[in-house]
């Protein structure tokens, strides 16, 4: 086995080399992605998908996807295919090792039975909460519940009975028996099994007691050979619970808990509660709305599995707890469509030009790059004719002195085309422009003239009679403050952003947008980034999405 000299030395990975030097390893490094199927993955946990997966990868190692499916009632199997869809796209593979904690079932009860034996487990009767009053405080120890020095025998029918569907939920529970006075809140006595009277998506009606989470995770950690598991920060004061169940246990392997800061984003939230409040009320469409940080919701928008990659390595894994700027998640994106994405022309608002001495029946072509830069590209014709649409904001009637695009009697280049020079203004009854009327050049084709006189502004523009209808879908930051969870006195949907999904209508495209290559991405020049959303997107009606803008210009709007 080599370690990977070649990749940056987070510390996880100097453990790992740590480890691989002084022969702690035997065979293959083995980490686990664990997700609890309740809810879409976001960006966060494709932090650790990256981490976990990418770690197995690089040390020719082995990575399980297992699903932590220990709460049947928030678990739905559309969580679980949706899930292993996301870590698809990502671009990993977890081979054969697909596991369910649900597959552990009879294990864990014989690992529970396996603490009632050594008397370091017991059925306690208190309620929810008396078991919570008497658990203590940060600056207050624990009390011992009164059934705390149950017999083993007791114990062991107490159980059975439990997973026998005699009692009624709450009415028992199975515990650790640990130190109700550790400084550890974790370590007193936690609750190792409780009573849920519900069908599991994976075993049915078969239970009717589950494990809880911290009594499965290590468990199956050791049922797989992980050597390495890798948790969030949060899990740091449950690491000593994690130890003792390994340490009291008969599991087959002796797995390391190592703990790696979450991934904290500006302007969005990222806990699955707020999450689902997001979808269940209204304020996004769906799970996979191109304004969530979910991971679908980015696959809708456009970002591409190499750029979530790309975006995960540059924040890197450390210990520091920090809040990530939108900004490098937008510039992971932008900088690899720069150099991926073909060229095309979109006019978000159209406002009709009429080239008033352009032949009226005349259409000509212009061959224009698919890419500025890589003429690997190739190229494609668009048409020109006597009517065309230019964007409603490259005019002003009575424009400001820094403003270089159209105005009455100024001149600019039809990018591709000719220069063109607007004549008159017509408006409709209500005072709004509907068209200009212009002339143009005939010896400017191409954008250049004889007596080289330049022009400032250069506009982009669509054939009327040949441009294609479409919806255009511009989103934003779903959230006005960087961190909506700040003010403790407000909600954070009060943060909501108005204006994070504008939808244009009445845009127009280019025709050959009508069909779009499979998973391309389109910068509409001088406007963005932009990905067909292919679950409402049809030939007669395109509808596209805006990925990112040309340059991040959030902080001068705001």
């Amino acid at each position: 086995m080599t370690t990977q000299d070649d990749k940056p030395k987070n510390f996880i990975r100097q453990i790992i080399d740590r480890d691989i030097a002084e022969n702690q390893i035997q065979g293959k490094v083995i980490t686990r992605f664990p997700p609890e199927p309740n809810g879409y993955l976001h960006i966060g946990h494709a932090k650790s998908i990256c981490l976990n997966f990418g770690i197995a990868q690089d040390y020719d190692g082995l990575c399980s996807l297992r699903f932590d499916d220990t709460n049947p009632v928030k678990e739905d199997v559309e969580y679980i295919e949706s899930i292993k869809q996301d870590v698809r796209w990502l671009g990993y593979d977890w081979g054969e090792r697909l596991y369910h904690a649900s597959d552990y079932f009879d294990q864990l009860y014989q690992y529970a039975l396996e603490l009632i034996d050594k008397g370091l487990a017991y059925v306690d009767s208190q309620s929810a909460d008396e078991i919570r009053e008497n658990r203590g405080t940060l600056t207050r120890p624990g009390e011992n519940s009164p059934y705390r020095d149950r017999t083993i025998s007791e114990n062991k029918e107490l159980f059975e009975r439990m997973k026998n569907k005699e009692f009624a939920e709450g009415e028992h529970v199975l515990r650790a028996k640990i130190d109700m006075g550790s400084a550890n809140i974790n370590m007193r006595d936690p609750v190792l099994y409780r009573i849920v009277h519900a069908d599991h998506p994976m075993t049915a009606d078969r239970w009717c007691i589950y494990p809880l989470y911290d009594f499965t995770h290590g468990q199956s950690d050791a049922i797989e050979g992980v050597t390495h598991s890798l948790c969030s920060l949060e899990f740091e004061d449950h690491r000593p619970l994690y130890d003792w169940f390994i340490e009291n246990l008969s599991v087959p392997s002796q797995p390391k808990q190592y703990e790696f800061s979450r991934l904290n984003l500006e302007y969005t939230v990222m806990s699955k509660r707020k999450l689902t409040q997001l979808v269940s009320a209204g304020l996004v469409a769906s799970w996979d709305d191109p304004r969530m940080p979910t991971i679908s919701g980015l696959r809708r928008r456009g970002y591409t599995p190499e750029s979530i990659r790309d975006f995960c390595e540059r924040i890197g894994v450390t210990r520091s707890s920090n809040t990530i700027e939108m900004s490098l998640l937008e510039n992971a994106i932008r900088q690899y469509l720069e150099h991926k994405a073909p060229r095309a022309l979109a006019v978000l608002k159209p406002l009709k030009l009429i080239i008033e001495n352009y032949p009226e029946q005349q259409t000509e072509e212009f061959e224009v790059p698919n890419h500025p830069n890589d003429p690997s590209f190739g190229t494609r014709k668009i048409p020109f004719s006597r009517e065309i649409y230019i964007e409603r904001d490259d005019f002003m009637e009575d424009p400001p002195r820094k403003f270089f695009r159209l105005g009455p009697g100024r001149e600019v280049r039809l990018k591709y085309a000719y220069y063109v020079t607007c004549n008159n203004v017509v408006k409709d009854a209500n005072g709004e422009i509907i068209e200009l009327h212009c002339s143009y050049d005939p010896e400017s084709r191409g954008g250049g003239t004889a007596d080289r006189r330049k022009v400032k502004g250069t506009l982009h523009w669509l054939s009327a009679k040949h441009a294609l209808d479409a919806e255009v879908r511009i989103y934003d930051r779903l959230f006005t403050v960087a961190n909506p969870d700040a003010d403790k006195d407000k909600s954070f949907i009060e943060f909501i952003n108005s204006e994070s999904l504008i939808i244009e209508h009445n845009a127009k495209v280019e025709s050959s947008l009508a069909t779009p290559a499979q998973e391309v991405r389109y910068q509409f020049e001088r406007l963005g980034y932009f990905y067909p959303d292919y679950e409402d997107h049809n030939p007669d009606k395109p509808v596209y999405n805006k990925v990112v803008g040309l340059r991040d210009t959030w902080d001068k709007k705001h």
